[in-house]
Protein backbone atom coordinates (compact mmCIF):
# COMPACT_ATOMS: atom_id res chain seq x y z
CA UNK A 1 0.00 0.00 0.00
CA UNK A 2 2.71 2.05 1.10
CA UNK A 3 4.99 1.29 -2.28
CA UNK A 4 1.60 2.10 -4.44
CA UNK A 5 1.25 5.86 -2.23
CA UNK A 6 4.84 6.45 -3.28
CA UNK A 7 4.09 5.72 -7.06
CA UNK A 8 0.95 7.40 -6.95
CA UNK A 9 2.72 10.49 -5.55
CA UNK A 10 5.94 10.76 -7.70
CA UNK A 11 3.45 9.86 -11.17
CA UNK A 12 1.47 13.07 -10.07
CA UNK A 13 4.53 14.95 -9.41
CA UNK A 14 5.82 14.03 -12.76
CA UNK A 15 2.66 14.85 -14.03
CA UNK A 16 2.53 18.56 -12.88
CA UNK A 17 6.67 18.50 -13.83
CA UNK A 18 5.23 17.88 -17.80
CA UNK A 19 2.68 20.38 -17.25
CA UNK A 20 4.56 23.39 -15.90
CA UNK A 21 7.59 22.24 -18.04
CA UNK A 22 4.92 22.92 -21.03
CA UNK A 23 3.76 26.10 -19.87
CA UNK A 24 7.44 27.21 -19.90
CA UNK A 25 8.39 25.71 -23.07
CA UNK A 26 4.58 25.53 -24.11
CA UNK A 27 -0.73 31.50 -25.70
CA UNK A 28 -4.53 32.91 -24.74
CA UNK A 29 -7.16 31.37 -26.74
CA UNK A 30 -10.93 31.88 -26.57
CA UNK A 31 -12.39 29.87 -24.47
CA UNK A 32 -14.87 27.32 -25.66
CA UNK A 33 -17.24 25.15 -24.63
CA UNK A 34 -17.59 23.56 -21.68
CA UNK A 35 -14.19 25.22 -20.43
CA UNK A 36 -16.29 28.98 -19.41
CA UNK A 37 -18.68 27.47 -17.32
CA UNK A 38 -15.30 25.53 -15.64
CA UNK A 39 -14.30 28.84 -14.61
CA UNK A 40 -11.53 29.08 -17.43
CA UNK A 41 -10.89 32.70 -18.15
CA UNK A 42 -13.26 33.77 -21.08
CA UNK A 43 -12.57 37.14 -22.27
CA UNK A 44 -12.25 37.62 -25.66
CA UNK A 45 -8.62 37.93 -27.67
CA UNK A 46 -7.01 41.15 -27.63
CA UNK A 47 -4.60 40.41 -30.54
CA UNK A 48 -4.94 37.86 -33.50
CA UNK A 49 -4.59 34.77 -32.94
CA UNK A 50 -4.49 31.05 -34.44
CA UNK A 51 -4.08 28.39 -31.29
CA UNK A 52 -3.85 25.22 -31.26
CA UNK A 53 -4.93 23.98 -27.62
CA UNK A 54 -5.28 20.83 -25.53
CA UNK A 55 -8.57 20.99 -23.43
CA UNK A 56 -9.33 19.14 -20.51
CA UNK A 57 -12.34 18.94 -18.30
CA UNK A 58 -13.98 16.43 -15.65
CA UNK A 59 -17.93 16.36 -15.04
CA UNK A 60 -18.21 14.30 -12.01
CA UNK A 61 -22.25 13.29 -11.16
CA UNK A 62 -21.20 12.75 -7.65
CA UNK A 63 -19.78 14.89 -4.96
CA UNK A 64 -17.01 13.76 -2.57
CA UNK A 65 -19.93 12.57 0.17
CA UNK A 66 -21.36 9.95 -2.98
CA UNK A 67 -24.44 12.33 -3.67
CA UNK A 68 -25.72 12.50 -6.66
CA UNK A 69 -24.98 16.24 -7.76
CA UNK A 70 -28.04 16.40 -10.45
CA UNK A 71 -29.92 14.14 -13.05
CA UNK A 72 -26.80 13.90 -15.18
CA UNK A 73 -26.22 9.90 -14.65
CA UNK A 74 -22.72 9.90 -15.94
CA UNK A 75 -19.23 10.89 -15.04
CA UNK A 76 -17.19 12.29 -18.37
CA UNK A 77 -13.55 13.06 -19.02
CA UNK A 78 -13.47 15.73 -22.36
CA UNK A 79 -10.15 15.50 -23.65
CA UNK A 80 -10.48 17.98 -26.92
CA UNK A 81 -8.08 19.19 -29.07
CA UNK A 82 -9.09 22.81 -30.85
CA UNK A 83 -8.10 25.06 -32.80
CA UNK A 84 -9.15 28.96 -32.18
CA UNK A 85 -8.59 31.63 -34.58
CA UNK A 86 -9.39 35.37 -33.81
CA UNK A 87 -8.52 37.57 -35.99
CA UNK A 88 -9.00 41.67 -36.15
CA UNK A 89 -9.68 43.17 -39.02
CA UNK A 90 -7.98 45.94 -40.57
CA UNK A 91 -11.21 46.77 -42.76
CA UNK A 92 -13.55 46.93 -40.11
CA UNK A 93 -11.26 48.59 -37.70
CA UNK A 94 -12.09 47.64 -33.83
CA UNK A 95 -13.91 44.54 -34.61
CA UNK A 96 -13.13 41.39 -34.05
CA UNK A 97 -13.92 37.44 -34.57
CA UNK A 98 -13.43 34.26 -33.55
CA UNK A 99 -14.11 30.85 -34.84
CA UNK A 100 -13.02 27.76 -32.06
CA UNK A 101 -13.62 24.19 -33.36
CA UNK A 102 -12.56 21.12 -30.51
CA UNK A 103 -13.19 17.44 -30.75
CA UNK A 104 -12.07 14.34 -28.84
CA UNK A 105 -12.62 11.60 -26.77
CA UNK A 106 -14.69 11.18 -23.67
CA UNK A 107 -13.61 8.98 -21.20
CA UNK A 108 -12.24 8.74 -17.79
CA UNK A 109 -8.83 9.50 -18.23
CA UNK A 110 -6.17 11.38 -17.59
CA UNK A 111 -8.59 13.47 -15.71
CA UNK A 112 -9.98 10.33 -13.50
CA UNK A 113 -6.45 10.03 -12.32
CA UNK A 114 -5.87 13.74 -11.77
CA UNK A 115 -8.61 13.90 -9.86
CA UNK A 116 -8.72 11.23 -7.56
CA UNK A 117 -5.69 9.83 -7.35
CA UNK A 118 -3.38 13.30 -7.56
CA UNK A 119 -5.57 16.08 -6.47
CA UNK A 120 -7.51 14.48 -3.84
CA UNK A 121 -5.35 11.44 -2.19
CA UNK A 122 -1.61 12.87 -3.14
CA UNK A 123 -1.79 16.70 -2.76
CA UNK A 124 -5.06 17.49 -0.30
CA UNK A 125 -5.32 14.13 1.40
CA UNK A 126 -9.80 14.33 0.98
CA UNK A 127 -11.59 11.72 -0.09
CA UNK A 128 -12.03 10.25 -3.83
CA UNK A 129 -15.22 10.95 -5.47
CA UNK A 130 -17.34 8.28 -6.68
CA UNK A 131 -17.32 7.04 -10.02
CA UNK A 132 -20.28 5.14 -11.94
CA UNK A 133 -21.02 5.24 -15.46
CA UNK A 134 -18.65 6.96 -17.69
CA UNK A 135 -19.93 8.51 -20.64
CA UNK A 136 -17.31 6.90 -23.72
CA UNK A 137 -18.31 8.71 -26.81
CA UNK A 138 -16.31 10.95 -29.35
CA UNK A 139 -17.59 14.80 -28.74
CA UNK A 140 -17.16 18.14 -30.27
CA UNK A 141 -17.85 21.52 -29.80
CA UNK A 142 -17.77 24.84 -32.51
CA UNK A 143 -17.93 28.68 -30.94
CA UNK A 144 -18.18 31.97 -32.64
CA UNK A 145 -18.18 35.26 -31.75
CA UNK A 146 -18.30 38.62 -32.62
CA UNK A 147 -16.65 41.73 -30.65
CA UNK A 148 -16.63 45.46 -30.75
CA UNK A 149 -13.78 46.64 -29.20
CA UNK A 150 -13.30 50.37 -27.70
CA UNK A 151 -9.71 52.48 -26.84
CA UNK A 152 -9.31 54.69 -24.11
CA UNK A 153 -6.49 56.83 -24.63
CA UNK A 154 -3.43 54.81 -24.56
CA UNK A 155 -5.24 51.83 -23.32
CA UNK A 156 -6.05 50.24 -26.18
CA UNK A 157 -8.49 47.79 -27.11
CA UNK A 158 -9.69 48.32 -23.68
CA UNK A 159 -13.34 47.83 -23.47
CA UNK A 160 -15.52 45.10 -25.22
CA UNK A 161 -18.43 43.96 -25.72
CA UNK A 162 -19.67 41.11 -28.53
CA UNK A 163 -21.97 38.31 -28.80
CA UNK A 164 -21.72 34.75 -29.79
CA UNK A 165 -23.10 30.72 -30.24
CA UNK A 166 -21.74 27.78 -28.84
CA UNK A 167 -23.11 24.36 -30.04
CA UNK A 168 -22.44 20.27 -30.28
CA UNK A 169 -22.59 17.24 -28.73
CA UNK A 170 -22.73 18.57 -25.26
CA UNK A 171 -25.16 21.52 -25.12
CA UNK A 172 -25.91 24.63 -27.24
CA UNK A 173 -25.68 28.40 -25.91
CA UNK A 174 -26.51 31.70 -27.48
CA UNK A 175 -25.00 34.57 -25.15
CA UNK A 176 -23.60 38.29 -24.78
CA UNK A 177 -21.14 39.71 -22.99
CA UNK A 178 -19.15 43.22 -22.10
CA UNK A 179 -16.43 44.11 -19.79
CA UNK A 180 -12.53 45.10 -20.03
CA UNK A 181 -9.07 44.03 -20.68
CA UNK A 182 -5.59 44.47 -18.58
CA UNK A 183 -6.48 47.86 -17.19
CA UNK A 184 -3.41 49.37 -16.54
CA UNK A 185 -3.45 49.68 -13.01
CA UNK A 186 -0.11 49.69 -12.63
CA UNK A 187 1.01 52.43 -14.72
CA UNK A 188 -2.84 54.65 -12.96
CA UNK A 189 -0.88 54.28 -9.39
CA UNK A 190 2.43 55.30 -9.60
CA UNK A 191 3.20 58.76 -9.99
CA UNK A 192 5.95 59.60 -12.47
CA UNK A 193 8.12 61.24 -9.74
CA UNK A 194 8.37 58.26 -7.55
CA UNK A 195 9.23 56.19 -10.30
CA UNK A 196 12.37 58.50 -11.11
CA UNK A 197 13.12 58.52 -7.64
CA UNK A 198 12.86 54.61 -6.65
CA UNK A 199 13.30 52.60 -9.98
CA UNK A 200 12.63 49.55 -8.56
CA UNK A 201 9.05 50.39 -8.20
CA UNK A 202 8.71 50.79 -12.15
CA UNK A 203 7.77 46.95 -11.47
CA UNK A 204 4.68 48.20 -10.26
CA UNK A 205 3.58 49.08 -13.97
CA UNK A 206 3.24 45.32 -15.16
CA UNK A 207 0.23 44.78 -12.98
CA UNK A 208 -3.85 44.91 -14.71
CA UNK A 209 -6.81 44.06 -13.95
CA UNK A 210 -9.53 42.35 -16.34
CA UNK A 211 -13.50 42.19 -15.72
CA UNK A 212 -16.86 40.66 -17.54
CA UNK A 213 -20.30 39.63 -17.24
CA UNK A 214 -21.56 37.49 -19.62
CA UNK A 215 -25.53 36.20 -19.99
CA UNK A 216 -25.82 32.82 -21.74
CA UNK A 217 -29.60 31.38 -22.66
CA UNK A 218 -29.00 27.86 -23.03
CA UNK A 219 -30.10 24.40 -24.23
CA UNK A 220 -29.76 20.56 -23.37
CA UNK A 221 -26.88 18.75 -25.88
CA UNK A 222 -26.68 14.72 -25.99
CA UNK A 223 -23.79 14.72 -23.45
CA UNK A 224 -26.39 17.18 -20.91
CA UNK A 225 -29.47 16.25 -21.28
CA UNK A 226 -30.35 18.72 -18.52
CA UNK A 227 -29.58 22.21 -18.15
CA UNK A 228 -30.82 25.31 -16.71
CA UNK A 229 -32.57 27.51 -19.42
CA UNK A 230 -29.93 30.31 -18.68
CA UNK A 231 -26.61 31.23 -16.88
CA UNK A 232 -25.39 34.76 -15.70
CA UNK A 233 -21.65 34.92 -15.30
CA UNK A 234 -19.11 37.62 -13.53
CA UNK A 235 -15.18 37.22 -13.55
CA UNK A 236 -12.63 39.26 -12.56
CA UNK A 237 -8.65 38.60 -12.78
CA UNK A 238 -5.78 40.31 -11.90
CA UNK A 239 -2.36 39.99 -13.79
CA UNK A 240 1.38 41.10 -13.53
CA UNK A 241 3.73 40.52 -16.55
CA UNK A 242 5.97 42.07 -19.19
CA UNK A 243 4.20 43.06 -22.10
CA UNK A 244 5.03 44.20 -26.06
CA UNK A 245 5.02 47.64 -26.38
CA UNK A 246 4.25 47.89 -29.91
CA UNK A 247 0.36 45.74 -29.44
CA UNK A 248 0.67 44.93 -25.75
CA UNK A 249 0.52 41.41 -25.95
CA UNK A 250 2.40 39.39 -23.14
CA UNK A 251 5.95 38.03 -23.62
CA UNK A 252 5.85 37.02 -19.58
CA UNK A 253 2.26 37.12 -17.70
CA UNK A 254 0.76 35.46 -14.49
CA UNK A 255 -3.17 36.21 -13.77
CA UNK A 256 -5.23 34.75 -11.34
CA UNK A 257 -8.90 35.10 -11.28
CA UNK A 258 -12.23 34.15 -9.36
CA UNK A 259 -15.71 33.54 -11.60
CA UNK A 260 -19.05 33.04 -10.24
CA UNK A 261 -22.05 31.26 -12.19
CA UNK A 262 -25.45 31.07 -11.94
CA UNK A 263 -25.06 27.71 -13.28
CA UNK A 264 -25.26 25.71 -16.42
CA UNK A 265 -26.52 22.84 -14.73
CA UNK A 266 -29.71 22.33 -12.44
CA UNK A 267 -30.59 20.05 -9.71
CA UNK A 268 -32.78 17.46 -9.19
CA UNK A 269 -35.75 19.87 -8.73
CA UNK A 270 -34.58 21.90 -11.68
CA UNK A 271 -33.04 24.74 -9.81
CA UNK A 272 -30.00 26.03 -11.34
CA UNK A 273 -26.77 25.11 -9.49
CA UNK A 274 -24.41 27.93 -8.61
CA UNK A 275 -21.04 27.69 -9.42
CA UNK A 276 -17.63 29.53 -8.08
CA UNK A 277 -14.57 28.93 -9.91
CA UNK A 278 -10.08 30.30 -9.37
CA UNK A 279 -8.09 29.99 -11.90
CA UNK A 280 -4.76 30.34 -12.48
CA UNK A 281 -2.94 30.98 -15.86
CA UNK A 282 0.84 31.24 -16.90
CA UNK A 283 1.88 32.80 -20.69
CA UNK A 284 5.19 32.92 -22.22
CA UNK A 285 4.89 34.66 -25.23
CA UNK A 286 3.16 32.11 -27.30
CA UNK A 287 2.51 29.56 -24.79
CA UNK A 288 -0.21 29.16 -22.08
CA UNK A 289 -0.87 26.84 -19.48
CA UNK A 290 -4.33 27.58 -17.66
CA UNK A 291 -5.90 25.82 -14.83
CA UNK A 292 -9.37 26.05 -12.79
CA UNK A 293 -10.96 24.71 -10.32
CA UNK A 294 -14.76 24.79 -8.30
CA UNK A 295 -13.08 25.30 -4.47
CA UNK A 296 -14.25 28.51 -4.03
CA UNK A 297 -17.46 26.45 -3.30
CA UNK A 298 -16.22 25.32 -0.34
CA UNK A 299 -16.91 21.83 -1.02
CA UNK A 300 -15.51 19.83 -4.07
CA UNK A 301 -18.66 18.67 -6.22
CA UNK A 302 -20.18 19.25 -9.75
CA UNK A 303 -17.52 20.58 -12.94
CA UNK A 304 -14.40 19.94 -10.53
CA UNK A 305 -12.02 20.99 -12.87
CA UNK A 306 -10.08 21.60 -15.71
CA UNK A 307 -6.87 22.42 -17.57
CA UNK A 308 -5.26 23.56 -21.17
CA UNK A 309 -2.05 23.74 -22.95
CA UNK A 310 -2.03 26.93 -25.94
CA UNK A 311 0.37 27.29 -28.61
CA UNK A 312 -0.16 30.22 -30.69
CA UNK A 313 0.97 29.84 -34.14
CA UNK A 314 -0.01 33.51 -35.55
CA UNK A 315 2.25 35.18 -35.55
CA UNK A 316 4.95 32.36 -37.13
CA UNK A 317 2.62 32.36 -40.31
CA UNK A 318 3.70 33.97 -43.90
CA UNK A 319 2.29 37.49 -44.23
CA UNK A 320 0.16 36.05 -47.07
CA UNK A 321 -1.65 33.76 -44.72
CA UNK A 322 -2.44 36.45 -41.92
CA UNK A 323 -6.03 36.58 -42.88
CA UNK A 324 -7.33 40.00 -42.61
Amino acid sequence: MLKRRLLDRRLGLLMLGVGLLASAAAAQAETGAPAVHWGALAYPDQSPTLALTGNFNRFTEFNGEGRRFNNIRETMGFNFASISWTEHWRRWEHWSTNLTVGAGPTGNQPTGYLQNEFIHDTVWGIPKVPIGRLREETDFMIDGSLTRWIDLGAWRKGLFAGAGVSTGSLYHEGFARAGFRRAPIGSWALPTSWEQAIPVLGWLKGFHLSGMVRYGRLYSGAAFRQVSPESYLAQGSISWGIYDGADGSPFFEIEIGATIDSGLFADLKGNALEERFWTAAVRIRRFTFETWNDQLNRQDYGPTYGFAISYDIYSALPASLQWR
